[in-house]
């Protein structure tokens, strides 16, 4: 059993005006960066046996800057992998454009006017589903495209041989990726109607002698 700590990266310039960012990339802004440091002042005593994020500079200045203040704090420091499958959605065409014009597309053609309506009228796969459909290139990844890379992070993890019961894990996340994961592994008992804050932390137990689906439990979200 690991415990999983996932911080989702501090606030970019693609937050800020709103727009969609999946494999896309901006900075961080100064919001971000102080994001980031109220995530690391929360985690400052815990000792991490390993650290994991995707390979955005967004993921990687949040980890690194996390990992600095939990090494002052007299932790060591584990080596950070950075990793595509620790990526959030991939939005295709959508990439950078403005968020409210994108899930209108995409859920205009099944009557739905935003990303909050597919997923009451249709689920949170829906939204993916209608982005790719909607999506002339059909880059945008579907949801078996989407689950299929992050069961590859957690198998990743999970493959770790350093990595002992009770150890603690750092992962650097994205604000759709744990949605998702709430949706998947904890659906009532938590508000999902808004994202996780930039810099949040969200706790969850990893048991990776099971599969996938009964392998996560929810301990905390978006504190």
């Amino acid at each position: 059993m690991l415990h999983l700590h996932l911080v989702r990266h501090g606030q970019t310039t693609f937050n800020r005006y709103n727009r969609l960012q999946g494999w896309c990339n901006s900075p961080l802004t100064e919001q971000g960066l102080a994001d980031a440091d109220k995530a690391a002042d929360k985690l400052r005593y815990i000792r991490f046996a390993a650290a994991y994020c995707s390979d955005t500079t967004r993921a990687q200045t949040t980890a690194q800057r996390i990992l600095d203040v939990n090494e002052d704090a007299g932790n060591e420091r584990p080596a950070l992998v950075s990793d595509m499958h620790f990526r959030e959605q991939c939005y295709g065409y959508f990439e950078g454009q403005d968020m409210s014009l994108a899930w209108t597309a995409a859920g205009g053609p099944h009557g739905a006017k935003n990303y909050n309506d597919i997923v009451a009228k249709f689920g949170l796969a829906a939204t993916r589903d209608f982005l790719k459909e909607a999506d002339p290139f059909h880059d945008a990844e579907s949801d078996a495209e989407y689950w299929t890379r992050v069961r590859g992070a957690f198998a990743l993890i999970a493959s770790n041989p350093d990595l002992k019961d009770g150890d603690d894990v750092l992962q650097i996340s994205h604000g759709n990726t744990l949605l998702s994961l709430m949706h998947r592994f904890a659906p009532e008992g938590y508000d999902l109607s808004e994202r996780p804050a930039n810099g949040s932390v969200t706790c969850l137990d990893f048991d990776t002698d099971k599969p996938f689906d009964n392998a996560i439990t929810v301990v905390s979200y978006n504190q």
